[in-house]
């Protein structure tokens, strides 16, 4: 009978193993609307847990404690869908590794925001991390600064992805405000509906029409849902009370190379040798800038 140790590593290698192929999935419905893959993908996960979570409730929602949680879960669904609309927008400018590298940059604009207004201080191997992931990001923005005949427009594309980046900060930022006492199909039921209704009223917002959910954006926005969003984030939430912190974050960040390896077989989107060393870079210094996070300590006022 297989260990506890092998279950929580044999659900999270599942979860990083569907995050790698999300950018896949998305490529696969090229020319389909992105808000619509969002839109399909949100509500699709919101539907799966809806009826789970109401049958164990048992009234919860009207205590005080939860309204208030209802509505910082409306706050994190709104940047969450921000950041599939963006995340997947990217996709249809720029590769699938430049998407993927910008996009995990998120724990280094984590560390910015804690030392700047949390007054955390942190390692020296921390800030060369951050150095040298910014470094490759710039590198990596000034390669593809010109629109290419295989992509429609790389430097836009970038940004989108960085913006995805900065949107999954706001809606980690925004967690830690929510209460400790709710359990974790009450928080991720909480945001994944919210995050429906948000990525609705994106949808609304910029003119998606019915004709946008063609077969391939609600076969995409299917994907990702039973894919990247309930068994990925589904898995890393079952492994994060086994596995420290630092290192889930560390091993999360190998989706992008998996992303890439994937993309250079299937789609033949092989990065060229000055890319390839700005992507790494970029990586290199997150994982560092992540590691040396352990030993942070807040300053004194």
């Amino acid at each position: 009978m297989p260990s506890a140790d092998s279950k929580v590593y044999g659900f999270l290698a599942l979860g990083l193993a569907t995050f790698a192929t999300a950018p896949i999935v998305v490529r696969l419905g090229a020319g389909a609307d992105p808000i619509a893959m969002t839109t399909v993908r949100t509500v699709a996960a919101a539907l799966v847990l809806l009826p789970i979570w109401w049958f164990h409730a048992q009234g919860r929602i009207s205590s005080k404690s939860n309204l208030r949680d209802w509505g910082w879960s409306a706050l994190a669904g709104l940047f969450l869908a921000s950041h599939f609309a963006l995340w997947i927008s990217s996709l249809s400018h720029t590769s699938v590794a430049s998407a993927s590298v910008l996009v995990t940059s998120h724990p280094i604009l984590l560390i910015l925001i804690e030392s700047v207004f949390f007054r955390v201080r942190f390692s020296r191997l921390t800030w060369i991390g951050v150095f040298m992931a910014f470094t490759g990001s710039i590198a990596l923005a000034w390669l593809d600064r010109d629109p290419t005949a295989t992509y429609s427009d790389p430097l836009f594309g970038n940004l989108l992805a960085f913006t995805a980046a900065c949107m999954f900060v706001g809606y980690i930022l925004i967690g830690r405000n929510m209460s400790s006492k709710s359990t974790w199909l009450d928080q991720v039921t909480r945001i994944y509906s919210t995050t429906a209704v948000a990525s609705v009223a994106i949808a609304v917002v910029v003119g998606t029409t019915w004709a946008d959910f063609s077969l391939p954006a609600v076969s995409v926005g299917l994907g990702l849902a039973f894919g990247a969003q309930l068994i990925g984030h589904g898995a890393l939430n079952y492994a994060v009370k086994s596995v420290p912190p630092t290192l889930l974050s560390t091993l999360i960040l190998a989706e992008p190379l998996f992303a890439t390896l994937l993309a250079a077989v299937l789609f033949a989107e092989w990065p060229g040798l000055p890319s390839g060393a700005a992507m790494g870079l970029t990586l290199a210094g997150i994982v560092a800038a992540w590691w040396g996070r352990g030993s942070a300590s807040r300053r004194k006022s």
